[in-house]
């Protein structure tokens, strides 16, 4: 069942790369690609990251814990998106032309924040290891994985400011983190509710 658990999700997660090499080859991309490649990676990057926040909110809301093995490979693969979805705006959109990347940051504020929650990705992904958990201690570890709820709120901002006029597909998004972040404060209020004062 294990086995079966883990390649269902490794599916889901190779899924959209393997969907976008396959319409690329088509020529499905439409009339503008390196566009359509930015939004379909910056699409499933907030895919995955709120998926990797999911198996927290069910284990704190129902207490069933089965999808946290996963966590860490959908975590993961959501700090692979936004590398591919970076990566394709530096070298594909702007040919490393480093002036006009940061004349984008500091003048388009929806970049700026993208770039935000790519940066709080970095050391998240960075310490995704079981050797990270033991050097940090796993509280110690635990509080700063916590950053991944900020890169999510930026990366909903992100989407709501690039987007501008059709805004259905983010407030879908932000409805979702929303639901994910009142699980958690609910669980915390429990706790503080449930600790004997003194």
């Amino acid at each position: 069942m294990k086995r079966t658990l883990w390649a269902i999700v490794a599916a889901a997660c190779g899924f959209p790369l393997a969907l976008l090499i396959a319409d690329t080859l088509r020529g499905r991309l439409g009339p503008n690609p390196i566009e359509e490649i930015l939004n379909r990676f910056g699409f499933w990057t907030l895919v995955f990251l709120l998926a990797s926040l999911l198996p927290t909110a069910l284990r704190l809301a129902t207490g069933w814990g089965g999808l946290v093995r996963y966590r860490r490979a959908i975590g993961l693969t959501a700090f692979g998106y936004a590398v591919l979805h970076l990566g394709t705006y530096v070298v594909a959109d702007q040919f490393f032309d480093w002036a006009a990347i940061l004349e984008d940051i500091t003048k388009r504020k929806f970049i700026a924040i993208g770039f935000a929650a790519f940066v709080l990705l970095v050391p998240l992904a960075l310490t995704s290891s079981d050797r990270a958990v033991r050097r940090l201690g796993f509280v110690r570890w635990k509080r700063w994985h916590r950053l991944a709820y900020a890169a999510a709120v930026l990366g909903v901002v992100h989407f709501v400011w690039r987007v501008k006029a059709d805004l259905r597909e983010p407030l879908i998004f932000a409805a979702v983190l929303v639901v994910l972040l009142g699980v958690r404060l609910l669980a915390r209020l429990r706790e503080g509710r449930a600790t004997p004062a003194g």
